[in-house]
């Protein structure tokens, strides 16, 4: 067991997982799965393929808390697996999904490498972020339809109150889904998103900050390392990832930042997939005890934003252990 299971098999076992919201029913024989399935806009003639992990938790109270979670420039719905394998393991439900467009098919039709930067801004453009917007969007209608039509394990889940979170450019999405401003478009109101987790922000390339983000008034963790630097090639820096927790609004606000953590460390991927650009040795070293501390302090997040879990939200006041040169900041 390497060192991240080691941390998060402790963690949970500290902290087992429990709802406080009114029952709805009781939940039975439900088992860990991980299913691959495609859905289908209809209305944009549009697939989005889904990763669905649902919990094995038997004789649980319901209903079961879902979270979203949206990959970046290249990424495919196998994205933030570490995340997600912690998230479920805590009783939520995750949907990891992809975004045709700016996914890795997109990507390979117009590069071999991730290092050619002119070719991914060619992808990560306001018309790519328009379709993943509308792709959350479409997600939360079908949690709500199936729910309704008590499809499956679906009848058992929360169809409101869902969390976000999304790496890089599906950072983009999720703040963009919790309300920031662009030039010319004044920004999305989903009232069913209440919680949001932004993997390697970063404030708008023109413009007031402040004034992009004033409408974020729901909660919001920030993450980012000292490494994460530009990949697309459009002037992020890690000062500039950092500089989104100052610019946000009052409510809830947090941010994690930890030391020699470069941009693949918060994709939520091991092997090959957080390989695609080059890396320090001092990160891969670090990859394992960053995904474990990133994956306990995200686990609490959601248990104290969308269920009030009054111990998680102790914990976030000083998560414990952080490594040295870790920052930790929370403003309520």
């Amino acid at each position: 067991m390497n060192t991240r299971r080691q941390f998060l098999a402790k963690f949970l076992s500290a902290t087992p997982f429990s709802l406080s919201l009114q029952a709805m029913g009781q939940i039975t024989a439900v088992r860990r799965s991980v299913i691959d399935q495609n859905w289908v806009d209809p209305t944009r003639q549009r697939n989005v393929p889904v990763r669905l992990r649902w919990p094995d938790e038997n004789q649980l109270t319901g209903p079961l808390p879902v979270v979203i979670f949206s990959h970046g420039l290249g990424g495919t719905r196998e994205g933030g697996s570490v995340w997600g394998e912690a998230w479920v393991d805590a009783g939520f439900v995750v949907i990891h999904v992809q975004h045709t467009g700016s996914d890795l098919n997109a990507v390979r039709g117009v590069t071999r490498t991730f290092t050619d930067q002119r070719a991914l801004r060619s992808l990560a453009t306001p018309e790519q972020l328009m379709a993943r917007l509308l792709d959350v969007s479409f997600v939360l209608n079908e949690i709500e339809k199936r729910h309704s039509l008590r499809q499956d394990l679906w009848q058992w889940v929360r169809p409101t109150q869902v969390g976000l979170a999304g790496h890089s450019f599906g950072a983009h999405t999720t703040m963009g889904m919790a309300g920031q401003r662009y030039p010319g478009f004044e920004g999305v109101a989903e009232p069913r998103l209440a919680s949001f987790i932004a993997f390697s922000p970063t404030v708008p390339v023109m413009g007031s900050a402040q004034r992009a983000f004033e409408r974020l008034s729901r909660p919001l963790l920030s993450i980012t390392g000292t490494r994460d630097s530009d990949v697309v090639g459009v002037g992020a820096t890690p000062e500039k990832r950092k500089a989104v927790f100052a610019a946000l609004p009052s409510g809830d606000k947090a941010q994690l930042v930890l030391m020699d953590a470069d941009h693949m460390t918060f994709a939520g991927q091991v092997g090959s997939a957080a390989e695609i650009v080059p890396r320090e040795s001092i990160t891969r070293e670090l990859q394992a005890e960053h995904h474990a501390r990133v994956s306990a302090i995200t686990t609490d997040w959601w248990r104290a934003t969308l269920q009030a879990d009054s111990q998680a939200r102790s914990r976030l006041e000083a998560p414990n252990p952080l490594g040295v040169g870790d920052l930790w900041q929370i403003r309520k």
